[in-house]
């Protein structure tokens, strides 16, 4: 995939809160992966028992799909869809 066919794909911003558990963030990343999105940017946050997860996604596929998938896992409590995240053009 070249730089310029990155920069036009869609960008989603995922918010997903899930109880604490080994391998619980792999899981997370591994149903984003095989659904073909990117992460281009993931922050988490320990909060008591559960894991607070803001991620930036990159890809084609229905997000609704991701979403719905990310629900299944056992771990998680909540997954929603939160405000576009600014788009910023990569430089190189």
């Amino acid at each position: 995939m070249n730089a310029q066919s990155k920069q036009t794909q869609p960008s989603y911003n995922l918010n997903c809160r899930m109880a604490f558990e080994p391998a619980a963030l792999e899981r997370l990343c591994q149903v984003v992966r095989i659904r073909g999105f990117r992460i281009a940017n993931m922050a988490v946050d320990s909060v008591g028992e559960h894991l607070d997860i803001n991620l930036i996604l990159e890809g084609s596929r229905p997000i609704a799909m991701l979403q719905s998938q990310l629900e299944k896992l056992h771990t998680v409590v909540e997954v929603a869809l939160a405000e576009a995240p600014l788009v910023r053009s990569r430089v190189g």
